[in-house]
């Protein structure tokens, strides 16, 4: 994995025929950004994490988490502006006549790890919609969970809901007594009629830094050392997971 998130374009810094050097004099984008002169940032060697590091870990985050996480709008618009233009360059270099097969075949290998991009793009965000839609009255009744969405999404959340309860008061409740024509009524020993993320469910867990101790539900702490593996209730290590010191696995 770490190998695939290096800067594909590295090999283009061969000295085979002008290819590096057409493509850093690329037209400009729609959004008149400077020529492309290097490689996109989430695909160089860098000792931090790059963004595609970081993409990647909070999909994996997304996918595992019973909860729903904050929006990662910003890193989300800057991987998009970077797929874009670097699918722009690669199709026009595409359509040049004079490229030689060889670099017909390195372009061919920037667009397949662009669409792998693209892929983790849309799963993270398909992820997210499923959570929305499936919590939703839940997320407009609270407003710290509207916090993490970005505007498109509470917006989303809001008119699911209020679809969800019409839906709901036409088919069932409009038959029932007046007392019984609510969604958020909390009768003892009854689930709750809201759906609530369940954040007592286990996950796995892999320390990224050494963490400080968190008290598990029996009591007990547990204390996680970079590069360990755990199996602990969400909520354990919900802020954890928030400050990036482990990842769900």
């Amino acid at each position: 994995m770490e190998d695939d998130d290096d800067n594909f374009f590295s090999s283009l810094n061969r000295p085979v025929n002008n290819f590096q050097n057409r493509l850093r004099n690329a037209p400009v984008d729609d959004d008149g950004d400077v020529p492309i002169r290097d490689a996109p940032l989430f695909f160089q060697e860098d000792e931090d994490e790059t963004p595609l590091q970081q993409l990647i870990r909070h999909w994996m985050n997304e996918r595992h988490a019973p909860d729903i996480l904050p929006t990662e709008e910003d890193l989300l618009s800057r991987l998009l502006d970077h797929i874009r233009s670097q699918s722009e360059t690669v199709q026009l270099l595409r359509s040049d006549p004079s490229s030689s097969e060889e670099e017909h075949f390195r372009i061919m290998l920037a667009q397949t790890e662009v669409e792998r991009v693209k892929f983790i793009v849309r799963s993270y965000l398909r992820t997210r919609l499923f959570k929305i839609e499936k919590y939703a009255r839940f997320i407009m009744t609270n407003p710290e969970v509207q916090q993490r969405l970005s505007e498109s999404e509470t917006d989303h959340a809001r008119r699911f809901a209020r679809l969800t309860d019409q839906h709901f008061y036409h088919s069932v409740l409009q038959s029932l007594p007046d007392t019984q024509q609510t969604l958020d009524d909390q009768p003892p020993f009854v689930p709750p009629m809201v759906t609530e993320p369940e954040k007592t469910r286990a996950v796995f867990v892999h320390a990224r830094q050494n963490c400080a101790p968190v008290r598990l539900p029996d009591g007990t702490g547990l204390e996680m050392q970079k590069g360990h593996i755990s199996l602990t209730p969400y909520a354990t290590v919900e802020q954890l997971i928030a400050r990036g010191e482990v990842e769900l696995v």
